[in-house]
């Protein structure tokens, strides 16, 4: 049986000499992994097609879709965005690698989600169109709002008596827990303010500098490490702290 989706390239490896084994998030089915035959050569008429599978990529699909099976297999696939920058500008592509493994690592079965679909794809879709001011503080915006869709939403609670953000309950606490991990009033009142943008054009109105920028992509790694078992560390991080240091 055949069914139509879009979907996100999350990953990507070869398999045999001319076929790739492709994992993807789909508008329909979640995450799904895909074994895609013959786009690694190429022939008189053009090159190969194993470039449409590179991370972050958003394809249109023909699936062959089998419940009982890990491995599924795709009919067609095509752009259904081409991007204009995301691809070639180093600060943007570096920014969607996280967002990419970042999303990884939360999904873990191939639950459907419509809207953590379309929010993830609309994020990428802003980050290729975004200027140059707003992109740096993306990644924050893109950590904090991620979250409300897999069960650990970030309320925005900072007040007059609750302006601690505990990281490991994840919320706004009167007085500095007894454990390290928690964000001190600056940075309370910073993840505060980030939690209250809707549109992220209005990140410019945020200024960090690289280093208050670090330290919060820190805290909200560990966010993710204590609500979401396994989570580990990711390997996008130190890259994406060298790049935002230039910004």
């Amino acid at each position: 049986m055949t069914s139509k989706t879009r979907g996100i390239v999350l990953r990507s490896v070869k398999f045999g000499e001319t076929s790739v084994i492709v994992t993807m998030y789909t508008e329909i089915f979640g995450i799904q992994s895909y074994l895609v035959n013959g786009v690694r050569t190429s022939s008189p008429k053009g090159p190969g097609k194993a470039n449409l599978f590179q991370p972050a990529a958003i394809l249109d699909l023909v699936v062959y879709h089998h419940e009982l099976k890990n491995l599924q297999r795709l009919k067609e696939f095509r752009w259904e965005v081409l991007y204009q920058n995301l691809f070639f500008d180093v600060i943007k592509n570096t920014i969607a690698l996280f967002m990419i493994e970042l999303l990884q690592k939360c999904l873990k079965q191939p639950e459907p989600n419509a809207e953590l679909y379309h929010f993830v794809e609309n994020a990428l879709c802003w980050l290729d169109e975004a200027p140059k001011g707003a992109v740096a503080n993306f990644p924050l915006f893109f950590a904090l709002h991620l979250s409300g869709f897999l069960g650990f939403r970030i309320s925005d609670g900072l007040s007059a008596e609750n302006r601690i953000f505990d990281l490991e309950q994840g919320f706004f606490v009167p007085q500095e827990p007894i454990h390290p991990h928690f964000l001190d009033i600056e940075y309370s009142s910073l993840t505060s303010r980030l939690l209250q943008i809707d549109q992220p054009s209005e990140l410019e109105k945020i200024p960090l500098n690289r280093d208050k920028r670090g330290r919060l992509l820190l805290a909200y790694q560990h966010f993710y490490a204590t609500h979401l078992p396994d989570f580990g560390i990711m390997k996008t991080f130190p890259v994406l702290q060298a790049i935002l240091s230039e910004t």
